[in-house]
């Protein structure tokens, strides 16, 4: 085996050991990107959860302590007044 290809193998390892290095980083990227988008997105969907049940709960009080509720009143789910 002659000097030349000796030194072809080497590059040729050398770069299938890069790939291989960059798929697998890329792969751990992909992971992560994935598990942060759902964290974030079950974040925001507990905080619109909070928010609507701190409505309700508003709504609640104000018909239980007798304060009269004109439907006109409501406006996109807020009491207007």
């Amino acid at each position: 085996m002659g000097d030349f290809e000796r030194n072809k193998d080497q590059i040729q390892a050398g770069v299938q050991a890069g790939a291989s290095l960059v798929g697998r980083i890329t792969l751990i990227i992909t992971d992560a990107i994935g598990s942060i988008a759902r964290e974030v997105g079950d974040f925001v969907s507990e905080g619109i959860e909070m928010r609507e049940a701190a409505r309700a709960s508003r709504l609640d009080e104000e018909r239980d302590a007798g304060w009269p509720i004109d439907l006109d009143d409501i406006e996109d789910g807020e009491l207007q007044g």
